[in-house]
Formats: C-alpha cells, structure tokens, sequence
C-alpha cells in the first residue's frame, strides 16, 4: 500500500462484507492497523456523520461549554444566553489559536492569544488595538457554526451540512426503544479515557455479548446466557441486541413506582451501537454510555456516562445503587481494558488472522457493512 492510498484495506472489506452472514469473517487486519484507512475514516465517516458529544444535562446553564475535535477539527458545543445549543469554531479568527479547552462555564469566549473575545453566539465582541487596521471590521468576524441537535437528551454534533436530521437518521432508534424515555434520564457521572486500541475494536467489544462469559467472568459474566442471547440484523445507522436480566441488580429494572412498563419491558436491557461511535447500554433504571474517538489506528479517545432514569433519580435510595452499579462498571471497564487491547496487540502480529463469526456477532458484520458502505 503506497502512502495515502488506503485502496487496499477498502478492497479488502468490501470483499469481506461481500458474501452473506452466515460465511462472514471478521473485519481484515488492515482496516485496523493501517493509518491511511485511518485518514480515511476520519474524511469519510467521522467529518460526515453525525457524533455524539455527550448528555446535553450535561451543559445545564447559559455558558455551560465542552470541546472535541470532529476529523481534526477543533470544536466548541456550549449552551447560548438563550438557552439553546450551540457548535462552533474553536479556533481564533485572528492568528488561528484554539480558544478553550476541556470542559468548563464561561461568560463570554477569550483568546489565550491576544485576547480577541467572542459572545456566545460566535459574533466577536472585542478585539484589542486593531483601530488601525482599515480592512478591519468587527461585525464581520464570527466563529463558523457547526451543526447541533438535542436528540433525546443526546447532544449530536456534526461538520456535514447535508446530513439528515438526527431524528430522521435515527427514527429506527425510537420505534425500538421509544418506551424508555432517554431524553429524561439524567447523567450523574462523566470521565474521559485513553485506550491503546483501535476505536472499532472497541466498537465491536461492545456490540457483542458473545464475550461476556470469558471476558467478565470476575463480573457480569455469569449472568450471561449465551443460548438466551439474540442479535437481530440492524438497520442502516444502527445495530442493537438485547439481554433479559434478572433481579440481581436493582437499579437495571423500572422503578416499582413506573407503572407505564409492563412484562418483560420492566428488566430488558437495550445495547445500542449507533454508528459510527455512540455505544449506549440502556435499561429501564439506568444507562450508561461510550463515545469513541479515534487516535490514529492504535488509540482511542474514551467518553464514559451515565446516569438515572427520572424515577431512580427521586428515590432516596437511588445514590447508594448507583454507587453500586458505578463500581461494577469499572471494574467491567478494567475486563473490557485487557480484552481489546490483546486484540490490538493480536492485530499487530504477523501470524494472526480473521477468523469466522459467530451468531452471536452478526451486528460486528453489520457494523463492516456500514464502514465499508463509506468508504469512497
């Protein structure tokens, strides 16, 4: 493969996902390990669809702000004076320094640089000795806007103008889960992580149960039923499974006072993989959440959520649950560490091969389909 080119590892999948589910191996070596694929991705997926930023909660008053960075952009999501999200620039419309970093509140946006300040709907609002500067007009300068939505409660971010309402993309999403109300969970906890691995290694650890025995056996593992396990084919922005659980945690089930679930809706947990980085696990009490972002084909940035269902969140009981469930996650966190990052070394080696799939992965095939269904 010639630098840039990342020709070959595109032929590769789509010779991989060429042929029915049934025959289907694992994605080829190379859509992993290759940086081009990896540049690729980030023009074709990543600059283009739509990317999760978090739980809008999450940014609750005017000046509430977060940054990330969209296929090498840096950007700004902040909640306006107004009450309404917004996306921009995070760089400087003057000498092109990033203006804020991390997570934070701010009145208005200040250049570290030479202190060009803008409001908090992007217009500058001062830029020192710049009077003499003819060609200089305030009221034209304003950071580009980048598209926001609020998708039930999700904060949706992306760089492509002509990408589908969030809604309208993810419309498969709420017919499916609809009768968990996720725009009025609340999030009671968010961290950020780095794994030494590729983000769709991590991607596909999460849409597959089929690990949980092994994996997590020092946890969740034996809860875990292989033969009770089903994994539907997915849809075209999404893939999605889903587990029976029984009463052994409390928090995973409607709380005794939602009387809208009934049956089996009250203990169901929903893992949903929407595409190309959003991984939520959702149950009746609770849910919690990862959002990938890719660093180079070794490494992945990690956001890591969660939070309460509206019913959990008024129970007085509710913080001791959570503390619970929030300790068993890292430690599942700490199992799902070891395990995609021996698949990453295993990627690297030169003996090592895809394999073929198991029923229990079909949405690992749907999620290659969706990948190489990008690629140009």
């Amino acid at each position: 493969m010639t630098q840039h080119d990342p020709s070959l590892a595109i032929a590769e999948l789509r010779a991989n996902v060429s042929v029915p589910f049934e025959r289907a191996r694992a994605m080829p070596k190379s859509v992993y390990t290759s940086p081009e694929f990896a540049e690729a991705e980030q023009r074709h997926i990543f600059a283009q669809d739509w990317l999760c930023a978090g739980r809008a909660d999450a940014l609750a008053t005017p000046g509430d702000y977060l940054t990330m960075e969209i296929g090498g952009e840096p950007v700004i999501i902040l909640r306006d004076r107004e009450g309404a999200l917004r996306g921009m620039s995070n760089v400087c419309r003057h000498r092109m320094s990033t203006l804020l970093e991390g997570r934070g509140h701010v009145r208005s946006i200040v250049c570290p640089y030479h202190a060009w300040t803008y409001n908090l709907d992007g217009s500058l609002r001062g830029a020192p000795a710049m009077a003499r500067n003819e060609g200089f007009c305030k009221e034209d300068v304003k950071l580009p806007a980048v598209r926001v939505e609020d998708w039930l409660g999700w904060i949706m971010v992306t760089l492509n103008p002509e990408a589908p309402p969030v809604a309208e993309r993810l419309a498969g999403v709420e017919k499916l889960v609809g009768h968990l109300p996720m725009a009025t969970y609340r999030e009671v906890f968010r961290e950020d992580f780095r794994w030494d691995t590729n983000w769709k290694v991590l991607a596909e650890n999460f849409m597959e149960s089929y690990h949980l025995p092994v994996c997590h056996a020092g946890t969740i593992g034996g809860a875990s039923d292989l033969n009770l396990m089903e994994c539907p084919p997915g849809e075209e922005a999404f893939n999605y499974h889903w587990i029976v659980k029984n009463d052994s945690v409390p928090l995973a089930l409607a709380h005794p006072s939602n009387t809208a679930l009934q049956g089996d809706d009250r203990r169901i947990t929903w893992l949903l993989a929407i595409y190309p980085s959003l991984l939520i696990t959702l149950t009746p009490g609770y849910f919690w959440y990862l959002s990938l972002t890719p660093d180079g084909p070794g490494s992945v940035k990690v956001l890591f959520g969660g939070g309460m269902s509206a019913e959990w969140m008024a129970d007085p009981e509710a913080p001791a649950h959570l503390a619970a469930v929030k300790a068993l996650l890292d430690d599942v966190n700490v199992e799902d560490k070891g395990c995609v990052e021996r698949v990453w070394k295993g990627l690297c080696a030169g003996m090592s091969s895809p394999g073929q799939l198991s029923h229990l992965e079909r949405p690992n095939y749907d999620f290659a389909r969706y990948i190489a269904g990008r690629m140009p």
